[in-house]
């Protein structure tokens, strides 16, 4: 008597995202680390220096934390109200926030106690910063001005009064002390030169702009204001470039990677984008549970930390070398027995006679099903909840293998109400799946041959079999628009070939007809 042979399942390709480099790259963090804070996370700025510690303004507060703690190593807590921009120092030694109190304030990074107090403005500082000679501080507030200060006198230099909106952003030049950037709710982001009175760039975001951020070579600004994320050429006097429309919601923080060929954005959406710099699409995506506000990557990508609404700071750490050799030790399966007696590369002698022992064969609950002929209660095993959506590819396998035996009408037929429930639920789900189609159309056509005698008689079935007639229509008209679209798509490839004459020795160009060929007309 013939083994029985178990029910052959299918591989179908995998329906999924493609793994790029940048995929393996942005995937290769560890499970993120998630502390509370007080209030809603607005700033995050790493220190330019080892051990880049990095600051968090939230609230009232502003907490330092080491690259791998949990806990802040400092705190500032002398502010009367909320917090703002809280940014070190380019040898990250100090460090200046604002606060919705309107004043600036100084600290030094080992102190507790402001060194300086800046006091100007009439309402909220958003916007803080060092210029690139470390002994001035760029401002910008709620009262509509920008102003730069002098550190060692603390004393007020110019005060810039073009914005007509909020200025809740800005960046300093790296490379010239004298410029810099602010970005406002009018919609405009701005360049400024200290040397002059007035703005020497304007741009126009169309959208209240929440950040800004300079590459590196300074050539090049991204805004982000509304749903939308633009880059500027400064070196053709603010031309744009490019205009991305990515996100759901408004976009809050902008980051650059290290090596400055990829670009981050976050947004009230929840997701942080990551594009490429060369053609500037998407090649990754992170998710987070709520509305995300500030976002900041470490030096050489080593962690992203992102601050959100519900006060959680969120800190991902790159994998390192010895994280990825412990897991593949714990994966690696320990040698057997015979193995350590006659070592790894032991080659059976030619007298040596093999034992060989009966390979048990396991089979599967609707293959015990199959081996006795109970090609219902196979089909039933087969339509398990688990199986039915976790690994719809086996009742599939089944189908077709009683399709092929000749039994599938026998196994679909006597269901009372529930079973044809599932049976159909399974069809609405997986019937325009390109990969299931041919074998689902044979098993629909015989459920309602089976059954058309009891429509009527269960609202629940009847619904289900209005459903699948609707899905099928809605097919039906998709394949005929493709395929009008396949048509029209045939004329324009054919139109675009360039057109060949094939030359046809003797042949006549009046009529096609070999000179010398008598007519009809001839003939008559």
């Amino acid at each position: 008597m013939a083994s029985f042979k178990p029910t052959k399942i299918q591989v179908y390709p995998k329906l999924g995202e493609k793994v790029t480099q940048d995929t393996l790259y942005w995937k290769n963090y560890k499970a993120p680390v998630q502390i509370k804070e007080f209030g809603a996370v607005t700033s995050i700025d790493f220190s330019p220096v080892t051990p880049h510690n990095f600051a968090v303004t939230a609230f009232t507060r502003i907490h330092i934390y080491g690259p791998f703690s949990q806990e802040p190593v400092k705190s500032f807590t002398r502010f009367k109200d909320t917090a703002y921009c809280g940014r070190f120092r380019s040898d990250g030694q100090l460090l200046v926030a604002g606060c919705e109190d309107s004043v600036v304030r100084l600290f030094d990074v080992s102190g507790k106690v402001a060194l300086r107090l800046f006091k100007g403005h009439t309402k909220a500082v958003h916007l803080t910063d060092f210029t690139s000679d470390r002994y001035q501080i760029l401002t910008g507030s709620d009262d509509y001005t920008c102003r730069l200060w002098d550190i060692p006198n603390a004393t007020e230099l110019t005060t810039y009064r073009e914005h007509t909106d909020y200025i809740r952003c800005g960046v300093t030049s790296k490379l010239n002390r004298d410029l810099f950037i602010t970005g406002s709710y009018d919609h405009t982001v701005k360049l400024f030169d200290a040397r002059v009175e007035k703005s020497v760039i304007t741009m126009d975001h169309g959208q209240p702009v929440e950040s800004v951020l300079l590459y590196p070579s300074e050539g090049l600004l991204v805004s982000a204001g509304g749903r939308h994320v633009k880059v500027w050429d400064l070196l053709k006097g603010g031309q744009p470039l490019v205009s991305l429309k990515n996100h759901h919601k408004t976009v809050t923080s902008l980051a650059l990677s290290s090596n400055g060929q990829r670009l981050l954005s976050a947004s009230l959406d929840r997701h942080v984008k990551v594009y490429s710099t060369t053609n500037y699409k998407v090649v990754h995506n992170f998710d987070y549970a709520a509305s995300i506000l500030s976002l900041a990557l470490a030096p050489d990508d080593e962690s992203i930390v992102v601050g959100m609404t519900n006060s959680i700071l969120s800190i991902k750490h790159r994998k390192n070398q010895e994280d990825s050799k412990e897991i593949a030790g714990q994966q690696r399966r320990r040698p057997s027995y015979r193995v350590f007696v006659k070592g790894k590369n032991y080659v059976p002698k030619q007298d040596d006679y093999l034992v060989s022992k009966p390979v048990k064969e396991h089979l599967a609950k609707y293959d015990k099903q199959l081996r006795r002929f109970n090609v219902s209660k196979a089909l039933d095993t087969a339509l398990e909840t688990w199986i039915r959506f976790r690994k719809p590819e086996i009742t599939m396998a089944v189908i077709k293998e009683l399709d092929r035996r000749g039994t599938l009408k026998n196994a679909l037929a006597g269901r009372d109400e529930r079973g044809l429930s599932q049976l159909l639920n399974f069809l609405i789900g997986n019937f325009v799946d390109a990969r299931f189609t041919p074998v689902l159309v044979t098993a629909a056509e015989m459920i309602l041959d089976i059954y058309q005698s009891i429509i009527g008689q269960s609202p629940l079935v009847d619904r289900q079999l209005l459903r699948l007639q609707d899905l099928v229509e809605k097919e039906l008209d998709y394949q005929k628009e493709l395929l009008e679209v396949l048509g029209m798509l045939d004329t324009m490839f054919a139109s675009s070939l360039p057109r060949k004459e094939v030359p046809c020795s003797g042949i006549g160009k009046s009529n096609g007809l070999t000179q010398g060929e008598p007519t009809t007309l001839d003939w008559v």
